[in-house]
């Protein structure tokens, strides 16, 4: 049984962040010995949800906004699934908000990998929910007039309990982070900085290289309060690493007749039964 990830061809522009997030997501899947045909990647639209065409594994290119719904009903389907989510800072935390905010309430067992490059890259470089408030795009040529999302802080106030962020331009790192979502029972969010190079001429790999730091050995992931502080570090001082990691019963696991018995894919369904219920509304 192999457990290498084949790649393929790419349209994403060259230096393009999305290259480094590729790299890592298939070291750590190789590393962690997962086969293809146990993960599934699940995206939207933008640039990042074009993932999966571009990885030998199973996937499933959805809306834009809307990558969260197909990954729950993949998990909740086949719970012996490794099922990872590939958007972008705007398909996630803009179009697809009100998904992200209720994945983490009901701690779904995913992996959820947001490309953050601060812009909306495949529509031309209009302002995300990421884009500092006054930087100037192709579209807010006088600056953008909004306060910029914080979705760390949002992560941790919807109650999530595995909250981390990494570097694209940092791979060893960020295969590592990976590993650790991954591997997290629960609602796992990594948000990746990934330079657009081509649309964002500020949030550079430079700028982030000259900004970012790792979390200290002995820092206490379990510490709410610290984590939250740390979420809220953004300017000359970035950290990335696992902000908050603490254990919490998963969405799935609620429900004893999906958690002690065999996947709901393998399990016969017989359309006789819901005759009963059918009963019940003549």
């Amino acid at each position: 049984m192999t457990t290498e990830y084949k790649l393929y061809e790419p349209a994403w522009c060259p230096g393009c962040g999305n290259f480094m997030i590729r790299t890592a997501l298939k070291q750590a899947l190789e590393e962690l010995e997962i086969p293809p045909h146990e993960a599934v990647l699940v995206s939207g639209i933008g640039q990042a949800a074009k993932a999966p065409h571009y990885i030998g594994i199973n996937g499933f290119n959805g809306l834009h906004g809307r990558a969260l719904p197909p990954a729950i009903g993949i998990k909740l389907s086949n719970k012996n699934l490794n099922v990872i989510v590939e958007s972008g800072d705007g398909d996630t935390y803009g179009e697809g908000g009100n998904h992200f905010i209720h994945a983490i309430r009901r701690n779904i067992n995913i992996a959820h990998f947001v490309h953050d490059n601060q812009i909306y890259g495949l529509t031309k470089g209009q302002g995300s929910p990421t884009t500092a408030m006054g930087q100037v795009t192709t579209l807010h040529f006088d600056g953008v007039k909004s306060e910029p999302l914080k979705p760390l802080a949002l992560s941790l106030t919807m109650g999530a309990g595995f909250v981390a962020r990494a570097f694209s331009g940092d791979i060893p790192h960020l295969v590592e982070m990976m590993k650790e979502a991954i591997l997290y029972k629960g609602y796992a969010h990594l948000d990746i900085f990934q330079p657009c190079v081509v649309w964002n001429k500020v949030n550079t790999f430079a700028w982030y290289k000259e900004r970012v730091y790792h979390l200290p050995d002995d820092y206490d992931y379990t510490d709410y309060d610290a984590a939250y502080k740390k979420a809220m570090e953004f300017g000359d001082r970035i950290p990335i690493g696992i902000l908050y990691k603490v254990e919490k019963e998963s969405y799935e696991d609620k429900f004893e007749f999906i958690k002690d018995g065999p996947p709901l894919v393998n399990r016969e369904l017989n359309p006789l039964d819901a005759e009963k219920l059918m009963r019940d509304f003549m």
